[in-house]
């Protein structure tokens, strides 16, 4: 139904757009291509029937990028608090997870978080980007994450389209604490009210303590259309 006058009068006007990563600009690879790439980084094929046994071994003990893990092993327990406020805590833990299947194979798959190969933008993740930048509205990625994502966004040919990285493990907060939001709203000279924050969790949604308008999308495939192009009619 079309929108009423007063709604369409009533609603702040956006001046700056916080985006999310993981499960928002960008999904991580399938979890078969996975392990199979990373297998074959150390000199080892893996047919698809092994690959696909232990992708949902890994997956199921905890994927960065992916689900949560069903349970995080107690010597562990310390770095998974900590993992996207540390650049080591990240690497330890999520190492260490998937050392609890296959310890050969960690720091492989591990890596390939690191690089382009090993994520996917969604289709509408280039285009929504370059139209807020036409369109003169600043862009800040707002990312629990605990490594840097600049050389990977510039890999995958976005970071010329983004103003500012606010990532958690360089400012001390993660998503859905409001000082991240803060932080990024602060960076893009831009007061909270007038700045929208997308993003795919509840995490995300919590830029609306620190004031800000949310757009929370639903998951989708990687490659596939993610419904961006929503934030481009509420500028």
């Amino acid at each position: 139904m079309p929108e009423s006058d007063d709604a369409l009068t009533s609603r702040r006007p956006i001046e700056a757009v916080l985006l999310d990563f993981h499960g928002t600009l960008a999904q991580v690879e399938d979890p078969v291509r996975w392990v199979t790439l990373a297998a074959q980084s150390v000199g080892t094929t893996l047919d698809r029937g092994k690959a696909t046994v232990l992708a949902d071994r890994l997956t199921t003990a905890g994927r960065a990028g992916g689900p949560k893990p069903n349970r995080v092993p107690p010597h562990l327990a310390e770095v998974w608090a900590d993992r996207d406020l540390s650049v080591a805590a990240h690497r330890a833990c999520f190492t260490g997870l998937a050392a609890t299947v296959d310890e050969a194979l960690a720091t492989a798959l591990y890596d390939r978080l690191l690089i382009a190969d090993g994520w996917g933008l969604y289709t509408d993740t280039v285009p929504t980007l370059r139209a807020l930048r036409a369109a003169g509205v600043p862009v800040a990625v707002v990312s629990n994450i605990g490594f840097d994502l600049r050389a990977l966004a510039g890999e995958l040919g976005i970071a010329d389209l983004v103003d500012e990285f606010v990532l958690s493990y360089e400012v001390g907060r993660t998503k859905p604490d409001p000082a991240i939001f803060w932080r990024a709203c602060a960076a893009l000279k831009v007061d909270p009210e007038r700045a929208l924050m997308v993003g795919d969790t509840p995490a995300d949604a919590g830029a609306t303590a620190a004031g800000c308008s949310v757009l929370v999308l639903p998951e989708s495939e990687p490659g596939k259309i993610h419904g961006l192009g929503a934030v481009l009619r509420l500028i």
